[in-house]
């Protein structure tokens, strides 16, 4: 049986921008030809670098932004408003994303009064309901956001983005603005909650110590495209592409069993504007060859995975 809830298909964001006052235009490729399928019940980490295209992606699955080109689907969804319903986003800022003006029962039901029919007392019925699934009191119904801890803003934002009952959850760095100990229980959460209603995430992060906790599959992004896409397990125990091992190696683990010789890269990140002919990464990379300033490496399967990588 195919359940198989979100299909994408080359999908690209590019902005049109000016390198200076009286300077040419240039096309940012915020997103550049990314592809994946996500299914019910399963987790997709997007992971990478500040500026790699991870959030840019969140906006395009969420309908905030439409792609430059591509294609994406969402299954059994017919029209925009449809497609609306059956994907949420739960954004890393919860008090940023939470109206301080509005009690949390409130903020609840407004998912509810714009999409569904439903009486007063049904939607309040919903709200307290959801809130007891993430931990958190019929009391709290009534209370105001600035009234509660961080993790607890966290818990209302997931419960809003879990009232129209959707198919998919993007989560865009839902836990880094929390503490260690509180980015557990909110990990925890998550994954009661996908096993209750069989939800898919698109774990949007940096953190790649989170992201082996909680995802099924990983894809690796650099400048706007995949360079490498997998199952968590070959992804982690076996990284492929130069930029996938920099990323592992750099992430701090206290079984000192996971933890490996650092793999350095040179220099920064290309501007978004300048991206380097051929492979994007090949100025930072350590195994690069000419072929690699030349020509730019699509994506194909080396032993079980994706990977974009001409050397490997």
């Amino acid at each position: 049986m195919n359940n198989t809830v979100l299909t994408c298909h080359q999908l690209c964001r590019y902005y049109p921008v000016r390198d200076s006052l009286f300077g040419r235009h240039k096309t940012i490729k915020a997103v550049d030809g990314v592809s994946f399928d996500l299914s019910a019940g399963r987790t997709l980490a997007v992971v990478g670098e500040s500026g790699c295209g991870k959030s840019t992606l969140a906006r395009l699955i969420t309908m905030i932004e439409p792609p430059t080109t591509g294609r994406f689907s969402l299954g059994g969804a017919d029209g925009v408003k449809s497609m609306r319903r059956q994907v949420q986003l739960v954004f890393q800022d919860a008090y940023g994303s939470l109206n301080p003006r509005k009690k949390v029962g409130s903020i609840l039901e407004e998912p509810l009064v714009i999409n569904t029919r439903m009486h007063r007392a049904e939607r309040r019925d919903e709200a307290i309901t959801m809130l007891t699934k993430v931990g958190l009191r019929p009391e709290h119904y009534s209370r105001y956001p600035h009234m509660f801890s961080g993790g607890q803003r966290q818990r209302i934002a997931v419960a809003r983005a879990l009232m129209l009952r959707p198919k998919i959850v993007v989560a865009d760095e839902p836990v880094s603005a929390l503490d260690i100990s509180i980015q557990a229980q909110i990990l925890n959460l998550l994954m009661a909650l996908q096993d209750e209603f069989d939800l898919a995430y698109l774990f949007i992060s940096h953190d790649l110590s989170v992201v082996e906790r909680i995802c099924d599959e990983v894809m690796v992004m650099y400048l706007g495209r995949a360079v490498e896409q997998g199952a968590k397990q070959i992804v982690f125990q076996r990284p492929a592409h130069p930029y996938t091992q920099a990323l592992l190696t750099s992430t701090p683990f206290v079984d000192p069993g996971r933890r490996a010789q650092r793999v350095l890269l040179r220099g920064e990140p290309p501007s978004p504007m300048n991206v380097p002919h051929g492979c994007a990464f090949h100025q930072r990379c350590p195994i690069a060859e000419e072929r690699c300033h030349r020509e730019r490496p699509e994506l194909r399967d080396v032993a079980g995975r994706l990977v974009a990588c001409h050397l490997v």
